[in-house]
């Protein structure tokens, strides 16, 4: 199960659209250990997962035990510890739509090699102004979104080749709808202690998945991705 805003369909899109192999493949962000699976597979590559905090390192390493192909690394997106011209594919869903996105587009043109891809699906607002009960959803997961509209030209700008951009505002609902459920399935599996640790995420998963499945923040909230190659040096 991948339980991220574009769901499998961002992957499976990016399978059928790059078919070569390659050596190296980095993922940013956390929730990928399914995904990252399959890129081994598909694409006969070293894969490294970067997430940005122990909970995730710790859950990741878990997930991929016995894994020989996949690495999972702590760091910070934008600042890396990765060579130069290091990586053939960067795949990021869902882990880039914040205040970082500059920063963290500047580092990943640096680690990946001249006509590498890139592959990202990010959060993005379909109207403006939002109402302020989007804002407050955004606020309080970290996104700074771009406009729908705005997708392609903003990387385009950043020194990126268009190969292919999709619309997948379509997964949000499978996406709440699946977050709405394991809400209610895990809650009651967890001790009090959990339930302490827990109580911001879960707060925000319930507070998410009522704004955009009943109070109409599907007419704001949409989701984007693009498959991207790095310009000739």
């Amino acid at each position: 199960m991948i339980f991220l805003p574009g769901t499998i369909k961002q992957s499976e899109i990016l399978f059928k659209s790059l078919s070569q192999e390659f050596s190296s493949i980095l993922i940013i962000g956390p929730g990928c250990e399914e995904i990252s699976n399959s890129m081994a597979a598909k694409y006969s590559a070293g894969v490294t997962i970067i997430v940005d905090n122990n909970d995730s390192l710790l859950t990741s390493r878990m997930k991929l035990a016995g894994q020989k192909n996949t690495s999972v690394k702590m760091m910070d997106y934008s600042n890396t510890d990765f060579k130069d011209s290091f990586f053939d594919l960067v795949y990021a869903q869902a882990s880039m739509s914040n205040k970082n996105r500059n920063k963290i587009i500047k580092e990943i043109k640096r680690i990946l090699k001249s006509g590498g891809y890139f592959c990202n699906g990010e959060i993005v607002s379909l109207k403006n102004p939002v109402p302020a009960f989007v804002e407050d959803i955004w606020r309080a997961s970290n996104i700074t979104p771009i406009t729908s509209n705005d997708f392609g030209r903003f990387f385009t700008e950043k020194g990126f080749e268009i190969v292919l951009e999709e619309d997948l505002s379509g997964t949000l609902k499978e996406f709440y709808l699946m977050g709405s459920r394991l809400l209610k399935e895990k809650s009651g599996e967890l001790t009090d202690e959990e339930k302490s640790y827990y109580k911001k995420l879960l707060k925000q998963i319930s507070h998410e998945s009522n704004a955009y499945l009943k109070l109409g923040g599907d007419k704001f909230i949409g989701y984007k991705m693009a498959i991207m190659r790095k310009e000739q040096d």
